[in-house]
Protein backbone atom coordinates (compact mmCIF):
# COMPACT_ATOMS: atom_id res chain seq x y z
CA UNK A 1 0.00 0.00 0.00
CA UNK A 2 2.76 2.41 1.15
CA UNK A 3 4.63 1.52 -2.10
CA UNK A 4 1.73 2.06 -4.27
CA UNK A 5 1.25 5.63 -2.78
CA UNK A 6 5.01 6.45 -3.16
CA UNK A 7 4.95 5.35 -6.73
CA UNK A 8 1.81 7.99 -7.28
CA UNK A 9 3.34 10.48 -5.51
CA UNK A 10 6.61 9.75 -7.82
CA UNK A 11 4.24 9.52 -11.27
CA UNK A 12 2.72 12.95 -10.25
CA UNK A 13 6.03 14.77 -9.38
CA UNK A 14 6.96 13.65 -12.99
CA UNK A 15 4.39 14.80 -14.82
CA UNK A 16 4.71 18.24 -15.17
CA UNK A 17 8.60 17.87 -16.66
CA UNK A 18 7.77 14.85 -18.45
CA UNK A 19 5.10 16.92 -20.79
CA UNK A 20 7.22 20.17 -20.55
CA UNK A 21 10.17 17.77 -22.49
CA UNK A 22 7.76 16.46 -24.48
CA UNK A 23 6.34 20.06 -25.82
CA UNK A 24 10.07 20.95 -26.21
CA UNK A 25 10.71 18.49 -28.32
CA UNK A 26 7.63 18.48 -30.72
CA UNK A 27 7.66 22.33 -30.94
CA UNK A 28 11.28 22.61 -31.70
CA UNK A 29 11.94 19.74 -33.84
CA UNK A 30 11.82 21.61 -37.03
CA UNK A 31 13.59 24.37 -35.81
CA UNK A 32 16.69 26.32 -38.22
CA UNK A 33 16.70 29.03 -35.60
CA UNK A 34 21.08 28.91 -34.86
CA UNK A 35 19.84 30.55 -31.40
CA UNK A 36 16.83 27.93 -30.62
CA UNK A 37 18.29 24.44 -32.14
CA UNK A 38 15.92 21.70 -31.34
CA UNK A 39 16.06 19.70 -28.59
CA UNK A 40 17.44 16.50 -30.12
CA UNK A 41 20.11 18.33 -31.29
CA UNK A 42 20.92 19.68 -28.05
CA UNK A 43 20.81 15.70 -26.42
CA UNK A 44 22.98 14.84 -28.82
CA UNK A 45 25.67 17.30 -27.86
CA UNK A 46 24.75 16.75 -24.25
CA UNK A 47 25.82 12.97 -24.55
CA UNK A 48 29.03 13.81 -26.76
CA UNK A 49 29.84 16.31 -24.63
CA UNK A 50 29.27 15.63 -20.84
CA UNK A 51 29.35 12.05 -20.15
CA UNK A 52 32.40 11.76 -21.94
CA UNK A 53 34.40 14.69 -23.81
CA UNK A 54 34.16 16.98 -20.62
CA UNK A 55 33.05 14.77 -18.28
CA UNK A 56 36.65 14.40 -16.32
CA UNK A 57 37.88 17.98 -17.56
CA UNK A 58 35.14 20.24 -16.41
CA UNK A 59 32.43 18.26 -14.63
CA UNK A 60 34.67 16.57 -11.75
CA UNK A 61 36.63 19.66 -11.06
CA UNK A 62 33.70 21.57 -10.80
CA UNK A 63 31.85 19.25 -8.21
CA UNK A 64 35.00 19.13 -6.03
CA UNK A 65 35.49 22.84 -5.87
CA UNK A 66 31.48 23.04 -5.33
CA UNK A 67 32.40 20.17 -2.40
CA UNK A 68 35.61 21.38 -1.02
CA UNK A 69 33.93 24.76 0.05
CA UNK A 70 30.51 23.84 0.88
CA UNK A 71 31.93 21.13 3.44
CA UNK A 72 34.63 24.33 5.03
CA UNK A 73 31.85 26.40 5.36
CA UNK A 74 29.78 23.85 6.89
CA UNK A 75 32.93 22.57 9.41
CA UNK A 76 33.44 26.72 9.83
CA UNK A 77 29.71 27.76 10.19
CA UNK A 78 28.89 24.85 12.66
CA UNK A 79 31.83 24.85 14.91
CA UNK A 80 31.99 28.95 15.43
CA UNK A 81 28.10 29.08 15.73
CA UNK A 82 28.07 26.47 18.43
CA UNK A 83 30.84 28.96 20.29
CA UNK A 84 29.03 32.11 19.06
CA UNK A 85 25.41 30.55 20.64
CA UNK A 86 27.29 29.78 24.08
CA UNK A 87 29.57 32.52 24.25
CA UNK A 88 27.09 36.08 24.53
CA UNK A 89 29.85 38.61 25.09
CA UNK A 90 31.93 37.16 21.81
CA UNK A 91 28.43 37.21 20.06
CA UNK A 92 27.74 40.55 20.92
CA UNK A 93 31.64 41.46 20.34
CA UNK A 94 31.41 40.14 16.30
CA UNK A 95 27.72 40.77 15.53
CA UNK A 96 28.82 43.75 13.83
CA UNK A 97 31.51 42.15 11.46
CA UNK A 98 29.25 39.52 10.82
CA UNK A 99 26.53 41.38 9.49
CA UNK A 100 28.99 43.41 7.42
CA UNK A 101 30.36 40.55 5.88
CA UNK A 102 27.18 38.86 4.66
CA UNK A 103 25.87 41.95 3.45
CA UNK A 104 28.50 42.13 0.96
CA UNK A 105 26.80 40.81 -2.49
CA UNK A 106 28.67 37.57 -3.11
CA UNK A 107 29.18 38.03 -6.61
CA UNK A 108 30.90 41.60 -5.90
CA UNK A 109 33.61 38.76 -3.91
CA UNK A 110 34.73 37.31 -7.35
CA UNK A 111 37.31 40.18 -8.43
CA UNK A 112 38.37 41.17 -5.39
CA UNK A 113 39.53 36.89 -4.84
CA UNK A 114 40.64 36.96 -8.36
CA UNK A 115 42.98 39.84 -7.75
CA UNK A 116 44.49 38.75 -3.94
CA UNK A 117 44.03 35.33 -4.76
CA UNK A 118 44.59 34.38 -8.31
CA UNK A 119 42.51 32.16 -10.63
CA UNK A 120 43.73 28.56 -9.10
CA UNK A 121 41.39 26.14 -7.24
CA UNK A 122 41.71 27.43 -3.66
CA UNK A 123 40.22 30.83 -4.33
CA UNK A 124 37.49 29.25 -5.62
CA UNK A 125 36.96 27.21 -2.94
CA UNK A 126 37.68 29.90 0.03
CA UNK A 127 35.29 32.01 -2.22
CA UNK A 128 32.37 29.22 -2.04
CA UNK A 129 33.12 28.45 1.61
CA UNK A 130 33.28 32.15 2.77
CA UNK A 131 29.86 32.86 0.83
CA UNK A 132 28.39 29.58 1.91
CA UNK A 133 29.00 29.70 5.74
CA UNK A 134 26.80 32.60 6.99
CA UNK A 135 23.31 30.82 6.75
CA UNK A 136 24.75 27.86 8.25
CA UNK A 137 26.59 30.16 11.21
CA UNK A 138 23.51 32.24 11.73
CA UNK A 139 21.31 29.65 12.06
CA UNK A 140 23.62 27.54 14.11
CA UNK A 141 23.67 30.36 16.66
CA UNK A 142 19.63 30.69 16.76
CA UNK A 143 19.44 27.21 17.51
CA UNK A 144 21.82 26.54 19.99
CA UNK A 145 20.39 30.10 22.10
CA UNK A 146 16.87 28.92 21.53
CA UNK A 147 18.08 25.14 23.73
CA UNK A 148 15.30 24.81 26.43
CA UNK A 149 16.75 25.02 29.81
CA UNK A 150 15.43 21.85 31.16
CA UNK A 151 17.82 20.36 28.87
CA UNK A 152 20.80 22.56 29.96
CA UNK A 153 19.76 21.52 33.70
CA UNK A 154 19.64 17.69 32.64
CA UNK A 155 23.28 18.10 31.45
CA UNK A 156 24.61 19.90 34.44
CA UNK A 157 22.57 16.83 36.51
CA UNK A 158 24.45 14.05 34.94
CA UNK A 159 27.74 16.45 35.50
CA UNK A 160 28.86 16.38 31.60
CA UNK A 161 31.84 18.32 30.58
CA UNK A 162 31.71 21.12 27.82
CA UNK A 163 32.65 18.72 25.31
CA UNK A 164 29.70 16.31 26.23
CA UNK A 165 27.26 18.94 26.09
CA UNK A 166 28.12 20.10 22.56
CA UNK A 167 27.78 16.43 20.90
CA UNK A 168 24.99 15.23 23.60
CA UNK A 169 22.79 18.41 23.89
CA UNK A 170 23.66 21.41 21.64
CA UNK A 171 24.40 20.11 18.55
CA UNK A 172 21.13 17.28 18.33
CA UNK A 173 18.99 20.01 19.38
CA UNK A 174 19.94 23.05 17.07
CA UNK A 175 20.31 20.11 14.50
CA UNK A 176 16.93 21.30 12.26
CA UNK A 177 17.65 24.96 12.13
CA UNK A 178 21.44 23.60 11.21
CA UNK A 179 20.15 21.85 8.23
CA UNK A 180 17.92 24.87 7.40
CA UNK A 181 21.14 26.25 6.67
CA UNK A 182 22.78 23.58 5.07
CA UNK A 183 20.36 23.57 2.77
CA UNK A 184 19.60 27.41 2.17
CA UNK A 185 23.66 27.32 1.75
CA UNK A 186 23.35 24.08 -0.78
CA UNK A 187 22.20 26.24 -3.32
CA UNK A 188 23.97 29.32 -3.12
CA UNK A 189 27.19 27.41 -2.96
CA UNK A 190 25.89 25.64 -6.60
CA UNK A 191 25.69 29.26 -7.67
CA UNK A 192 28.92 30.44 -6.77
CA UNK A 193 30.55 27.91 -8.35
CA UNK A 194 29.17 28.50 -11.59
CA UNK A 195 29.50 32.66 -10.59
CA UNK A 196 33.85 31.63 -9.91
CA UNK A 197 34.00 29.52 -13.25
CA UNK A 198 33.03 32.57 -15.41
CA UNK A 199 35.73 34.78 -14.44
CA UNK A 200 39.44 33.93 -14.44
CA UNK A 201 38.81 29.98 -15.09
CA UNK A 202 40.21 27.87 -17.42
CA UNK A 203 37.97 24.77 -16.88
CA UNK A 204 34.53 23.83 -15.20
CA UNK A 205 30.69 23.98 -15.74
CA UNK A 206 30.71 27.71 -15.57
CA UNK A 207 33.86 28.30 -18.09
CA UNK A 208 32.61 25.97 -20.57
CA UNK A 209 28.80 27.09 -20.53
CA UNK A 210 29.65 31.11 -21.44
CA UNK A 211 32.96 30.35 -23.66
CA UNK A 212 29.90 27.95 -25.39
CA UNK A 213 27.68 31.38 -25.35
CA UNK A 214 30.53 33.56 -26.97
CA UNK A 215 31.98 31.83 -29.35
CA UNK A 216 28.29 30.78 -30.76
CA UNK A 217 28.49 26.99 -29.77
CA UNK A 218 24.31 27.06 -29.57
CA UNK A 219 23.81 23.79 -28.54
CA UNK A 220 26.83 23.01 -26.03
CA UNK A 221 25.62 26.11 -24.31
CA UNK A 222 22.17 24.91 -24.06
CA UNK A 223 22.80 21.24 -23.39
CA UNK A 224 25.33 22.97 -20.21
CA UNK A 225 22.62 24.41 -19.17
CA UNK A 226 20.52 21.27 -18.81
CA UNK A 227 23.78 19.42 -16.95
CA UNK A 228 23.33 22.28 -14.51
CA UNK A 229 19.68 22.18 -13.73
CA UNK A 230 20.19 18.26 -13.25
CA UNK A 231 22.86 18.28 -11.08
CA UNK A 232 21.33 21.42 -9.18
CA UNK A 233 18.36 18.83 -8.63
CA UNK A 234 20.38 15.89 -8.23
CA UNK A 235 22.13 17.62 -5.34
CA UNK A 236 18.51 18.56 -3.78
CA UNK A 237 17.36 15.56 -3.48
CA UNK A 238 20.93 13.68 -2.18
CA UNK A 239 20.64 16.81 0.81
CA UNK A 240 16.76 16.04 1.31
CA UNK A 241 17.77 12.15 1.76
CA UNK A 242 20.76 12.91 4.12
CA UNK A 243 18.47 15.32 5.70
CA UNK A 244 15.41 12.97 6.39
CA UNK A 245 17.79 10.17 7.64
CA UNK A 246 19.61 12.30 9.95
CA UNK A 247 16.59 14.17 11.40
CA UNK A 248 14.25 11.11 11.46
CA UNK A 249 13.34 11.96 14.89
CA UNK A 250 12.30 15.62 14.55
CA UNK A 251 9.98 14.91 11.79
CA UNK A 252 8.60 11.73 13.62
CA UNK A 253 8.43 14.18 16.88
CA UNK A 254 6.51 16.74 14.48
CA UNK A 255 4.58 14.04 12.35
CA UNK A 256 6.42 15.52 8.95
CA UNK A 257 7.45 11.60 8.36
CA UNK A 258 4.56 9.27 7.89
Amino acid sequence: MRFAVRLRALGVALLVPVVLVVLWWVLSADSTSAFYPSLSTILTNFRETWLFARAGSDVVPSLLRLGAGYLLAAVIGIALGVLLGRVRVLHLALQPAIQFARSIPATGLVPVSIVLLGIGDAPKIWLIAFVCVFPILLNTIDGVRSIERGLEDVGQTFRLTRRQRVFAIHLPSAAPQIFAGLRISLAIAFIMMIVTEMLGATSGLGYVTLNAQQSFQIPLMWSGMILLGILGAALNALFVLVERRVLRWHHLSTGRMR
